[in-house]
């Protein structure tokens, strides 16, 4: 078997355009072979030489497509990811990875039985603030963590045409934004004791919630408040961690995709890396009752490391970093 991954894509629109088809072509160890585009056939002028397919299913059972990116709205994730399966086709889900945690699970035992591998898409593990978290996190200078909060907001007063604002299983900032957050309170802390969820809908004619709130208890006494929002005209930061030995505040910077989207070569040495003036504020607080302060920068930021996870899982079994039980939990917060 070639160690070369040949690898298909659902949909060439702005998810694969700027967060797929890049990373593709740039790695070594994979290859844009396909993509589909039922209508405007763009990808060929961006990538001479790739194949345009007019519908999912005849992408799916091209034989030489080892790798099925599943980049089409949420209500189709389940049903193209489990044909791809049936085609014995690896597949990568973008969040939301399903609808439902049963869903899920069904996909991941096709995979089981199939010695295949359903694998989610959670980049934002390799943005540059999360890992500057996860960093203060694991050095243990917070003491004890108590609070916490993350947030990913926005401001758009309006409704676009785009599927997350239709109504049914799938829509809604909960499924569009939500997944990542939830995804980082998991990878960060681990399974809540108990969780509730409460969803607003603000915007005129509306038919899907803009603000999600999401509240994680832990067995320690932790809380963690996870929230999303349509309209937030001045975001707070994306990160406020308590301990009982200090605090880490750190903004949420989109400093990848706003890369991407100018057009921003991933070669680029500025690829990645946030502005000094992002950096997250660490409060300690000493012994004898003092603060010491710190601007922590954060360290570079780089969305090519998931398709190294997914290379290393497919050809070497290595585990994947986001497990079935953390999708499971995370759609069950969401089904909440």
């Amino acid at each position: 078997m070639s160690q070369t991954i040949k690898t298909g894509l659902l949909s060439y629109g702005t998810s694969g355009k700027i967060f797929h088809a890049p990373f593709i072509d740039t790695h070594l160890n994979f290859e844009l072979t396909a993509v589909v585009e039922r209508s405007v056939k763009k990808a060929h002028l961006d990538y001479p030489g790739v194949k345009s397919y007019d519908k999912v299913e005849d992408m799916i059972r091209d034989e030489k497509i080892e790798l099925i990116i599943v980049n089409t709205p949420n209500s189709t994730h389940f049903d193209f990811a489990l044909q791809a399966l049936k085609h014995n086709k690896h597949v990568l889900v973008e969040k939301a990875f399903t609808c439902t945690s049963i869903e899920a699970q069904q996909l991941f035992n096709e995979a089981q039985k199939r010695k295949l591998y359903v694998l989610p898409y959670q980049n934002r593990r390799y943005d540059g603030d999360f890992l500057s978290v996860k960093n203060i996190l694991e050095s243990g200078v917070l003491g004890q963590v108590v609070e916490v909060h993350l947030h990913f907001d926005r401001y758009r007063n309006t409704i676009s045409p785009k599927a997350k604002e239709k109504p049914g299983l799938g829509g809604g900032i909960q499924y569009d934004l939500g997944p990542h957050i939830i995804d980082a309170a998991l990878a960060l802390f681990g399974t809540p004791h108990r969780y509730t969820k409460t969803l607003g809908y603000f915007r005129p004619n509306t038919m899907v919630d803009d603000y999600a709130h999401f509240h994680l208890s832990y067995a320690d006494g932790k809380q963690v408040f996870v929230s999303t929002s349509m309209l937030v005209a001045d975001p707070q930061p994306g990160f406020i961690i308590h301990g009982t030995k200090g605090s880490f505040v750190k903004p949420r910077v989109n400093v990848q995709e706003e890369q991407l989207l100018e057009g921003i070569e991933l070669t680029a040495p500025e690829y990645g890396y946030e502005e000094d003036f992002t950096a997250g504020q660490l409060t300690l607080i000493n012994e004898d009752g003092t603060k010491t302060k710190q601007m922590i920068k954060a360290e570079r930021g780089n969305y090519l490391k998931v398709f190294d996870d997914v290379y290393h899982t497919i050809k070497f079994e290595k585990p994947y970093p986001v497990s079935k039980d953390e999708i499971i939990k995370q759609l069950e917060i969401l089904e909440s």
